[in-house]
């Protein structure tokens, strides 16, 4: 039984004190000592179990009247309230800081993704200790607590074996973590963590694998163990997936369920899906379709082979998405089958930001390559379709999809100025604590709001200080007033708005924004100055879509919010604004600190190390050395001495039918191959990669020498090469290429080396081409590929 008196606005909860021994024989103990009970929630503080969809647009699950169906949305959604009015931050590790704080994102360092982190205040990507997340407030009041799946909060630099690991998951509160710290993951081959230790699936695609599949598995399994162990213990368990972020990858079934369902277009599906939206309550009948982004063709503008490639590419997605919402129902009928439904609180947030524009206006099976600026046609992608979702592909959908997924607003992920980019569907289910089922809330609430619900769902305070760190307050506000109120009026009435530069301000119905740039343009060619950013304003409680723009007539009221949108960023740590995109990915150039920093030499020894690209030796835009030292064994030795990145980018360094060998994979468009004509002999040797790169700016070609103990083997040229990042989802490895092969000349999985590999040593020129060293150089690599 918990105790009513113990304080918890100080974490961890201090130890009780016990009375003195009043005789030296503990028969003679007046009164006796009692067993110390551990910390308890209050009574009734019900389960807590947060479900994050990535890269999923208002206009995309059919709980909110979208063409992807979503069963289990739409059950929870029946037994408990849609929120109409739910705003995320317009892009993923802000919105994920945003929601385990109660902060904004500015506030906790998380300004943009920890990939592009820099040394200001607002974009460390560092969770500043005075910023304690839910899981820690639940741990220290006594939940058990537990993540499954995408994490992308730990700043780039600690993921390494090497850490620190204080702001990983088990550092931030989570007794049990499994899944994956970066952007994005191959569904069918992940490389994923359990706690701190790195781990791959025991099972192949061919056995039935899927990431999001396993994901859930762990999530059930830990849930029943706790439930068994400690059934009067609530537990709180966070599954954020990486679907539907790209690469879209799902079982055929899912796909093919969807054949044909989106042959009449983007334009057409923007009209059927506010239809179904009105008839859900979920927008008001007058609503109207926001205006389509300039630049983007309507689908009677395409060709029959574009419009078969959007199509095919959609078909994908929303197969995904269902796939995705399958695993959550498998969750929720684990938890009413142990019998702790009615007290479970669910809240189900059908995405971090709106749906994606990444995939640029044709779609890409290659997002990375689209990143850096190459496109690929519809024929391209047509060539492929019988591969769409298995793991040769990493597929994104074009804008269109994107902006139909998004009906009824406008724009799309990044662009936090719209509701396009920060407006998601929300469904909270607690039968415990929801009197009426299937309603529909539309107060304005924000993914910051969530931790203070859950607070006081489960009747605890706010902390004011948590392991002797003084709290800054909670800034999110509570939704449990809506939860039986479906009449109340809003209590979160001011909010902001920035990502890389799109900027906007909400107060009392009442929206400025401006947007600034185009999301899918990637690397831009030049800058653009804040000062020529054009503001709009809105009246949200009459124009719900933010369709008519009205700066015109009211210039005071936009002049007052401008300031006002000064004064929020002033305080949340916004200042300066910083709009670099995919060049903020060098840390160099983003000014934030690089595990290796300025090193000259690395060495790694022995096999096994498995690194991401951030604590990787950067050799991107550079010359450098590679030398391997190997012990090979009677009869040769083949395998990977040590690899980076994958099929849809990246290199190796390897031995193939016993022969030192080395590939450039060029975005998977090209490999560029140098091999010795004789295999290695028994004994031990040395294999050096001399890599010339040319310079003169990033992506260009270089020349490669092979050697094998102080002699050339071989000799060739790498065409052109990549500029800004092989893969958010594939690895550094040492003596084996982890998830999909750079090469075929080698399998996947199945490719380690089998001699014995000593030792790697890295020497890096200092002599590194970067986007502030060659604007033009930037700009000539774009135009090389368009």
């Amino acid at each position: 039984m918990p105790n009513p008196r113990v304080s918890r606005e100080q974490l961890p909860i201090p130890d009780p004190q016990h009375a003195p021994a009043t005789s030296t024989d503990v028969r003679e103990q007046n009164p006796p000592y009692e067993p110390q009970q551990p910390v308890q929630p209050p009574e009734g503080a019900p389960n807590v179990v947060v479900v994050l969809i990535d890269d999923m647009g208002f206009g995309a699950p059919s709980t909110f009247g979208g063409p992807c169906a979503m069963p289990t949305a739409d059950r929870l959604a029946e037994g408990g309230l849609r929120y109409s009015r739910f705003h995320v931050t317009a892009i993923c590790s802000p919105t994920r800081q945003s929601l385990l704080t109660g902060r904004n994102h500015h506030s906790v360092g998380m300004g943009v993704t920890t990939e592009m982190s820099s040394a200001a205040p607002g974009y460390s990507g560092i969770r500043p200790r005075s910023a304690a997340t839910l899981a820690q407030v639940l741990r220290g009041n006594g939940y058990n607590t537990g993540a499954f799946g995408k994490w992308h909060q730990t700043p780039a630099r600690d993921v390494s074996p090497a850490g620190p690991f204080d702001r990983w998951p088990t550092g931030e509160g989570f007794e049990k973590f499994y899944g994956f710290v970066c952007a994005e993951m191959n569904h069918w081959y992940p490389v994923l963590f359990d706690g701190t230790a790195p781990t791959e699936p025991d099972r192949k695609p061919e056995d039935g694998y899927h990431l999001s599949e396993d994901l859930v598995d762990q999530a059930i399994d830990w849930v029943r163990t706790q439930q068994t162990l400690k059934p009067d213990t609530p537990f709180f368990a966070y599954v954020p997936f990486g679907a539907t972020h790209a690469p879209y990858h799902v079982p055929r079934e899912y796909r093919e369920k969807y054949r044909g369902a989106f042959d009449h277009g983007w334009d057409a599906q923007r009209e059927i899906t506010l239809a179904r939206q009105k008839e859900l309550g979920v927008v008001p009948p007058d609503a109207e379709l926001a205006p389509w982004a300039e630049g983007v063709p309507h689908w009677d503008e395409l060709d029959d082979a574009e419009r078969r490639s959007a199509a095919s590419l959609m078909e994908l997605y929303a197969g995904f998405a269902e796939h995705t919402d399958v695993q959550v129902g498998r969750l929720v009928d684990a938890i009413e089958e142990m019998g702790a439904l009615e007290n479970t609180l669910i809240v189900y947030i059908l995405g971090d930001n709106g749906a994606s524009a990444e995939g640029g206006l044709g779609g890409t099976l290659n997002e990375h390559r689209f990143a850096s600026g190459i496109p690929d046609s519809a024929e391209y992608i047509n060539e492929h379709d019988e591969a769409l979702g298995d793991p040769t592909t990493h597929a994104h959908y074009p804008v269109g999809w994107a902006l139909a997924m998004n009906t009824p607003y406008q724009w799309t992920k990044q662009v936090a100025s719209h509701f396009g980019g920060t407006r998601d569907g929300m469904v909270v289910h607690w039968p415990a604590g929801i009197t009426e089922r299937g309603g529909v809330r539309d107060q304005f609430h924000h993914v910051i709001d969530v931790m203070p619900t859950v607070l006081e769902a489960a009747g605890l305070p706010e902390p004011t200080t948590v392991d002797g760190i003084t709290q800054k307050p909670i800034e999110g506000t509570s939704m449990l007033y809506s939860f039986n109120g479906a009449d109340e009026p809003d209590r979160h009435t001011l909010q902001y708005f920035e990502m890389v530069g799109h900027r906007g301000i909400y107060h009392d119905g009442w929206m400025a924004v401006t947007r600034h740039g185009v999301p899918w343009e990637m690397v831009e060619s030049e800058h653009r100055s804040y000062d020529d950013d054009v503001w709009e304003l809105y009246d949200t409680s009459v124009d719900w879509t933010q369709s008519h723009d009205i700066a015109a007539e009211h210039p005071g009221r936009l002049r007052e919010l401008q300031q006002l949108f000064l004064i929020e960023a002033a305080k949340y740590n916004v200042f300066p604004l910083d709009d670099r995109m995919t060049e903020r990915e060098n840390p160099r150039e983003a000014g934030r600190l690089d595990l290796h920093g300025d090193r000259g030499t690395i060495t790694f020894h022995g096999p096994g190390l498995r690194l991401t690209e951030e604590t990787a030796p950067n050799v991107k835009n550079r010359s450098h050395t590679i030398t391997a030292r190997v012990d090979v064994p009677e009869g040769g030795a083949s395998g990977v001495l040590v690899a980076q990145g994958g099929r849809f980018g990246g290199w190796s360094l390897y031995c193939h039918e016993g022969r030192p060998s080395y590939a450039y994979n060029y975005f998977g468009l090209s490999e560029h191959k140098v091999a010795a004509s004789e295999p290695l002999g028994a004994g031990r040797h040395e294999i050096t990669l001399e890599f010339g790169y040319d310079g003169g700016g990033v992506g260009r070609g270089a020349t490669v020498v092979l050697g094998v103990d102080g002699e050339k083997v071989g000799e060739g040229r790498v065409a052109a090469t990549i500029p800004y990042y092989f893969a958010f989802d594939e690895t550094f490895d040492l003596g084996v290429d982890r998830a999909s092969p750079v090469t075929d000349d080698y399998a996947f999985a199945d490719n380690a080396f089998t001699g014995t590999l000593e030792r790697v040593r890295f020497d890096l020129s200092d002599d590194v081409w970067s986007d502030v060293a060659s604007e033009q150089a930037r700009t000539e690599f774009r135009a090389a590929h368009e």
